[in-house]
């Protein structure tokens, strides 16, 4: 068990954490929520001890086993990747590096005898037997193939890297496991491989993601950090925030009686746990929804953004045809044979196991990039939007927020484009900030705002979610549901793409798949993943 007595950290003027009293008990798994800077990763370095609080102490039963994973994808640079899996277990690691050591001394003592026989007791009290073999598990299982094991890290991509610091955190059943962004750079099939890993994990888990589906896929509480404070709630994320939204509506009814509330919220709960029989821990958060006070649900203080996207005019009943597009570069062909029309009203999630391919496409569609074959046509009546993952070209210059989104407007009074920048919660001084030095999140919510300007009726999304709080998702979720025009996107976010899309096309070096589905009903289709397999076969 883990657990924290009056943790308080600031930087400055400014109050990070202060006295916050939890405890993380075993077979639960915490999911860390809270806006951009609210000291998600900050709280899990101090549970590491990567980070001292200014007062306060983490608890940590004694002899119980820390993992975490780690963020430095150069620290292992130079060792084997089987061995970087199995250094995430330190005490065994220490063993067979010391039992090595012993047995490949030239003159071997009767003092050696004796300390070989306590390290061969430590190594298969720790199951060491099965360590490579339990190593390469892992690895396989997070997409890891087989031929790189013995290769040095450095010899791996970045995303190679990011699956074995994973491993490497997974390794050796830990008794808490500390998680920051895991699903990163993960493609979908090693994220469901992962849920399926963690659901199944009966040690303490903690970890911060910004994957809604993620979230609701294996966290049993959500750890809510606002103002300061931790709070600990039962539930998923999705219970979490329809629970907290609905408090929020009745704070603000100040003719609500409290009886009233009660019995909605406790509709709520029971309403929530009926539909929790789908998921793989139903049982076990059945009964700790069993367990919920009402009065314990509290309206959430976040601040969500009000992305609202509307169309200057309706697009007529052409909207984009494409004929045999192809695009190669540097020896590699990132698609062949694309050939589609887009209906009024589509929203299609463009998928390929390569993301450049993607992002090659749309750079062609927005016309920054050339194809080398094929046509593509623009209705006459539409309009595009698009909404690069790269933005930093964007960014160049030290100009004030006002006076960057007013070059993308029409209208140029302040207050107006002041108005575009408050709905993204850029408000006061803020808007007087240079461009230049904005975060990454920051940087999206500029470039929504512009989006939002422009007034398209057809959007092309590259990763819009990339850098953006649960918070800013949500409302960008929501908003393109609600939308009415086109849509061309693609997410990692599995929940974006799912209540979002109602076509499906992926991009193959052999051509493409367009199926009118959703994206679990694409995902779960044993015929699509035959066509699949196939279709990237073919330059395999």
């Amino acid at each position: 068990m883990i657990s924290t007595t009056n943790i308080s950290l600031r930087y400055g003027k400014r109050v990070l954490f202060e006295d916050v009293t939890v405890k993380f008990t075993p077979g639960n798994c915490y999911g860390v929520i809270g806006a951009n800077g609210a000291g998600k990763s900050t709280f899990l370095k101090i549970l590491s001890g990567e980070i001292d609080p200014a007062s306060g102490q983490v608890h940590i039963t004694p002899g119980e086993r820390m993992a975490v994973l780690k963020q430095n994808h150069f620290e292992f640079d130079n060792i084997p990747v089987l061995q970087t899996v199995i250094m995430g277990h330190k005490k065994l690691w220490e063993v067979m590096h010391e039992k090595d050591t012993l047995y490949a001394k030239s003159e071997f003592t009767e003092a050696d005898g004796h300390r070989a026989a306590e390290l061969e007791g430590l190594f298969a009290e720790m199951d060491g037997w099965n360590a490579e073999s339990d190593a390469a598990s892992l690895l396989s299982g997070l997409g890891v193939k087989e031929h790189l094991h013995d290769k040095p890290l450095k010899e791996l991509t970045g995303n190679e890297k990011v699956r074995v610091l994973l491993a490497q955190a997974l390794f050796g059943n830990p008794d808490i496991l500390l998680l920051d962004e895991p699903t990163n750079d993960l493609d979908v099939d090693t994220i469901a491989w992962l849920e399926n890993f963690l659901a199944e994990f009966k040690n303490t888990v903690i970890v911060v993601s910004h994957d809604r589906h993620f979230l609701d896929a294996v966290c049993t509480h959500v750890a809510d950090i606002d103002f300061g404070k931790l709070q600990i709630y039962t539930g998923n994320y999705t219970f979490w925030y329809e629970s907290s939204q609905l408090a929020l509506k009745q704070r603000y009814d100040q003719n609500k009686k409290a009886e009233d509330k009660r019995k909605e919220l406790q509709e709520f709960i029971a309403r929530f746990s009926a539909n929790a029989s789908k998921s793989r821990q139903a049982t076990s958060r059945k009964k700790l929804l069993d367990k919920i006070v009402v009065d314990e649900i509290r309206a959430s203080n976040r601040k969500y953004p009000a992305i609202i996207l509307k169309q200057e005019r309706d697009a007529g009943d052409q909207i984009l045809s494409v004929n045999e597009l192809k695009y190669e570069a540097d020896g590699e062909r990132f698609f062949s044979e694309v050939t589609f029309s887009l209906d009024r009203g589509d929203k299609v999630a463009v998928l390929s196991r390569n993301h450049n391919a993607i992002t090659n496409f749309f750079q062609i569609l927005a016309g920054e990039k050339l194809a080398n074959s094929g046509t593509y046509k623009w209705g006459i009546t539409t309009s595009q939007a698009y909404l690069p993952n790269e933005n930093a070209s964007f960014f160049n210059e030290p100009l004030s927020l006002v006076d960057w989104l007013a070059q993308y407007s029409k209208e140029k009074d302040e207050s107006f484009v002041r108005g575009f920048l408050g709905k993204m919660l850029f408000s006061g001084e803020e808007t007087l900030k240079k461009c230049n030095v904005l975060s990454g999140g920051e940087k999206v919510r500029c470039m929504i705002s512009r989006m939002m300007l422009q007034g398209a009726n057809v959007l092309m999304l590259d990763e819009p979610t990339n850098h953006l709080d649960l918070e800013s998702i949500t409302a960008f979720n929501n908003s393109l549901i609600d939308f009415k025009g086109t849509v061309l996107f693609t997410s990692h976010d599995h929940t974006f793409m799912q209540s979002i899309a109602t076509r499906i096309i992926e991009l193959t070096p052999a051509g493409i798949i367009d199926k009118q589905m959703t994206y679990d009903e694409y995902l779960e289709n044993e015929q699509v993943k035959m066509l699949r397999d196939e279709l990237y076969a073919v330059v395999a």
